[in-house]
């Protein structure tokens, strides 16, 4: 029995289980390692591929010899171009299906257009069999000169000129006329995702239908798009993500080497395993682009902003238009009459560059804020002070109210925490108790608020547990505890007994794990789907036979912790699971389908804020630097979970310290290969880097985003990290860094005012 569809459940003020700090559901399954990862999925004559790499970057495979390859042991097949069989390209993407960032199927054509792109595949009976086939097949080439500049402002770009943003005033004749003036550029270099949890799909075809265990951060649309590009239809493509070890953005789109799975499991009709290599994830999987970016900052002497431009250029690939979009925060973070914002990108011979966490805003706010620190010192104002100056009171590029804001706060609130009226403004003048100079740094950070279409199903078994389905999945932060805290609510059933089963497209379509995106969608879906299932549950009790609610209506009912009972006399009362042994049902179920806000007309502005302070402890004697301390303040709606929420933002402040001082991907310039592409060479923080980290919620509820108020806060915590650690950089040593991350060579200068471009 199940009950018709609510879009729109009503405000939840006050609840026992939501917003209290509460242990993930699946940490059990994690910690003794029943949990199922995608490459831990095994079938019988289960054989493995193992793609065979272009060491080129540039021009095209004029012949393969698979012929000492076929005869290796273990051996099952080497195709190519030529014998891979049908592979199709998706039509083009609407709302959140048909997405790819490379869109070309693997092995379409003889053509290579960056280094590791796949010319063949292996496979064999055991991964070593497959991996020393791939190896041996020998492919000839054609090459073509490559381009690997890492200059990209200035550079020929992929349209005919740059693209205009976000746009009011007349930003060029304001800031010529701005008494005072900031100009600069700041270059981020390709960062590339590690999670532990290499890709990998396993693919299992039968009789014309495929089932794909996969590492996915959107199944629903890797269901889609893998069945147009092996052109059968959705119905014959099941994608499982049970599990899976951290993605970043990485793992949104499907990459090749799921389709070059699925094409081995059908023509060899046997499954298939192929795991990228660490290597690989260098090339084929994407990364987040190079980026140059031009900031021009107009303010009167008093600090008030006249003017804002800015101007970026993303590398992308060959084939494939990626764009940063490095303006999101831009226009709508501080109030100014005049502002610009262009984009543009440049091709290379990389592979083609995707989402990494903080998209946009994250590489956009570290150029913005280190500006306005820059500005500051130009004024000599405090950075915090400058940036209060110009709050402004609604979202000037779209002239919509803020649904929710409190930057404000955060900065006041931030600056208290980490003792910012100590600050000593000049540089290298602050030192600790050890005596190492401090540099002390802070950053304003905003990310993009929304809800996007989820459908979910709920069901209220007769063994008094509860069931909630959404094709959905769990990425590592908290999504499984999230829906079980969400039925609990609304039935009272403890969250024990919520079973929670994710990541099937068997399941109701759910949202794609992104842009921090998730926990604001699934609230009125599962809120709504539970509300349906507990009024299925009410009329059961009203129309079982027997029933001591017989000639009462609904209305007169309620559900409480468990129990449906009449409000005017609570001592009548059945338990779920009296209620459905009485009328002989095993279940009842509710359903529910809510709409999205991206493309739908908003009467607000969604947006999250926060804070970033960082200090730094500086050592010239043995060039050491170390970020020692970071308080972050965060504006992100009603924590459903406070406990994963603050996971997520101290998990997202490390990689702001690994994007502002590690991490950067080198291409060889004779080969375009990445020439660091190991967890041995691409340098990233470790638990000795990681700072002492205080994290603060500040609790405004956004009931106009949905009906606990949430908002999402995977990425927001690492917005504007960067931007703080090279403030504090210059604060500690007078160094001004613009190009990350900042390296120890760039410190070692003799005179304070230095820059690095």
């Amino acid at each position: 029995m199940a009950q018709e569809t609510q879009t729109n459940p009503k405000p939840m003020f006050e609840s026992k289980v939501i917003g209290v700090s509460t242990p993930r559901i699946d940490g059990p399954f994690k910690t003794t390692g029943t949990a199922k990862y995608t490459s831990d999925h095994n079938f019988p004559d289960l054989v493995y591929a193992w793609p065979v790499t272009a060491t080129i970057s540039s021009g095209s495979v004029t012949g393969v010899d698979t012929s000492q390859a076929r005869k290796m042991p273990g051996v099952v097949a080497v195709y190519t171009h030529e014998d891979i069989g049908p592979l199709y390209r998706t039509p083009p993407a609407a709302g959140f299906s048909m997405i790819q960032d490379e869109r070309r199927p693997p092995l379409e054509d003889a053509e290579v257009r960056y280094y590791g792109q796949y010319v063949g595949v292996a496979v064999a009976k055991t991964v070593e069999q497959a991996r020393a086939a791939a190896e041996a097949v020998r492919v000839s080439y054609k090459q073509t000169p490559l381009n690997i500049n890492g200059t990209l402002l200035g550079t020929p770009l992929s349209t005919p000129s740059m693209r205009r943003g976000s746009h009011r005033g007349d930003a060029a004749a304001s800031f010529e006329a701005s008494a005072v003036q900031h100009d600069a550029v700041y270059k981020t270099p390709s960062a590339t995702h590690n999670p532990i949890e290499l890709h990998a799909t396993v693919a299992v075809y039968d009789d014309g239908r495929f089932t794909l265990y996969e590492t996915s951060q959107a199944i629903v649309n890797h269901r889609d798009t893998l069945a147009a590009v092996l052109g059968v239809s959705p119905e014959n493509v099941q994608v499982i993500t049970r599990f899976l070890g951290s993605g970043f953005g990485g793992k949104l789109w499907p990459w090749p080497h799921s389709a070059l799975a699925a094409a081995c499991a059908r023509n060899l009709n046997q499954p298939v395993k192929l795991v990228v290599s660490r290597s690989m994830m260098f090339q084929s999987v994407g990364h987040r682009p190079a980026i140059d970016q031009q900031v021009k900052l107009g303010a009167e002497t008093n600090g008030k902003l006249t003017t804002i431009v800015h101007n970026y250029v993303n590398h992308t690939s060959m084939a494939d238009d990626y764009s940063e979009g490095c303006g999101e925060a831009t226009a709508l973070l501080y109030s100014c009459p005049n502002v610009d914002i262009t984009s543009g990108m440049a091709r290379r011979n990389v592979g083609t560059p995707t989402s990494m966490r903080g998209p946009g805003a994250v590489p956009g706010l570290y150029a913005v804020e280190s500006a306005m620190d820059e500005l500051a010192v130009k004024l000599e104002m405090d950075p915090v002070a400058l940036r209060l100056l110009n709050e402004p009171e609604k979202d000037e590029s779209s002239g919509k109210p803020f649904s929710s804001r409190h930057l404000a706060e955060c900065l006041k609130v931030g600056a208290e925490k980490f003792g910012w009226s100590q600050r000593n403004p000049a540089v290298g003048s602050m030192k600790n108790a050890e005596g190492m100079t401090v540099g002390w740094g802070v950053a304003a950070c905003s990310w993009g608020a929304m809800r996007i279409e989820a459908k979910a199903m709920v069901e209220l078994l007769v063994d008094g547990t509860a069931r909630v389905t959404c094709a959905t999945q769990d990425i590592g932060g908290g999504t499984y505890t999230t829906f079980a805290q969400l039925v609990s609510h609304e039935t009272g059933i403890p969250l024990q007994k919520v079973a929670v089963v994710l990541g099937d497209t068997r399941l109701p379509d759910g949202p794609i794990s992104g842009g921090s995106w998730t926990t604001a969608t699934i609230t009125p879906a599962v809120l709504s789907a539970a509300q349906n299932a507990v009024k299925a549950l009410v009329q059961v009790a009203l129309r079982a036979q027997h029933s001591p609610f017989a000639g009462k209506s609904e209305d007169d009912l309620e559900l409480v912790e468990g129990v449906v009972r009449l409000k005017a006399d609570t001592s009548v009362a059945l338990s779920q699971e009296e209620v459905l042994r009485l009328a002989n049902i095993k279940a009842v179920s509710g359903n529910a389908e809510s709409r999205g806000t991206l493309g739908a007309h908003n009467d607000y502005s969604f947006h999250s804020f926060g804070a970033q302070f960082v200090e730094v402890t500086w050592q010239p004697e043995i060039a050491r630097l170390r970020v020692s301390r970071v308080v972050t303040v965060i504006d992100a709606g009603r924590m459903l979970n406070p406990r994963t929420a603050q996971n997520q933002i101290e998990g997202a402040v490390v990689m702001g310290i690994g994007m502002a001082m590690f991490e950067s991907t080198e291409y060889d310039e004779r080969t375009g290969a990445p020439i660091n592409a190991s967890l041995a060479d691409y340098v990233m923080p470790v638990n000795a880097d990681c700072p002492k980290i205080d994290v603060t919620f500040l609790d405004y509820p956004d009931y106009h985003l949905n009906a606990l108020g949430a908002r999402g806060v995977g990425e927001i915590g690492m917005a504007g990290v960067a931007a703080a650690v090279t403030g504090a950089v210059y604060h500690a040593t007078g160094v001004r860094v613009r190009s990350l991350p900042v390296r120890i060579e760039d410190l070692l200068v003799p005179a304070h005012g230095h820059e690095v471009a």
